[in-house]
């Protein structure tokens, strides 16, 4: 995987300082490592991007650990053997940008990726240091490849579910690839034309950038605005303006 001239010309004359944010791209592949991933190919294209700009990033395949199923942050309390997911939580908790990505499977994102964010879910209750929801001043995008149609219904249920769990979206925060119907090349496949379509270099570069732009607003602003979305001054009694009848 090569970035094109225009990609490396966008990094070179670029400005803005990136260096001091991380990244997290959680592969929902139904392939364990080291077997060839063809989503892991838009994933590179988006990394390489973030760390020729600084980004510090990790990807990983949750499919190569023991995730439990359940909607408990610690499943072992709740009578699974093992659990991994809090080992993989404590690297979304430390990641400005996150970024699910997924092959489609009969039109839907795939099992694993339904776990993941299950298990996001399962810790959206908790609390920042400013008494809002966890994810807040966190920063969300998508990557989707498949065979079939299905990529922007992929993509608008894994978005709509990272902004419900208060991650902030920026514009065009998805890109996808899909090949000829039917069986056919997958995205690597030699012949396929997936490296070199220009619809999904484009978009996919566009989502790496809005990702890194807002997640930049946030680090600067200190994360979102806290007025109006506090967790913790709710349940103290403060109704930001809406009328609490216990005081009329």
């Amino acid at each position: 995987m090569k970035l094109s001239k225009q990609q490396i010309e966008d990094c070179e004359t670029n400005t803005t300082d990136f260096s001091d944010l991380k990244a997290l791209f959680l592969n929902c592949t139904l392939k364990r490592s080291p077997a060839k991933s063809h989503t892991q190919g838009l994933i590179d294209m988006s990394r390489m991007i973030m760390e020729k700009n600084g980004v510090t990033v990790e990807d990983l395949r949750p499919v190569d650990y023991d995730i439990a199923y359940g909607v408990n942050a610690d499943m072992t309390e709740h009578g699974w053997p093992k659990d991994d997911w809090p080992e993989l939580y404590k690297k979304v908790q430390e990641a400005d940008i996150l970024v699910i990505t997924t092959p489609i499977w009969l039109g839907e994102k795939s099992s694993i990726c339904t776990k993941v964010i299950e298990r996001l879910y399962s810790t959206s209750g908790d609390l920042n240091a400013a008494g809002q929801y966890a994810y807040y001043g966190g920063v969300a995008g998508c990557l989707i490849t498949g065979n079939e149609d299905g990529a922007k219904h992929c993509s608008m249920n894994i978005l709509y579910s990272l902004q419900h769990l208060g991650y902030s979206i920026p514009p065009q925060a998805d890109a996808a690839w899909l090949g000829e119907a039917g069986p056919g090349p997958s995205y690597l496949d030699e012949g396929s034309g997936g490296p070199e379509n220009d619809f999904t270099n484009r978009n996919t570069t566009f989502m790496t950038w809005n990702l890194m732009h807002l997640a930049r607003l946030m680090k600067d602003a200190g994360g979102f605005p806290v007025h109006g979305n506090q967790r913790s001054k709710w349940d103290a009694g403060c109704r930001f303006d809406h009328e609490n009848p216990e005081y009329r």
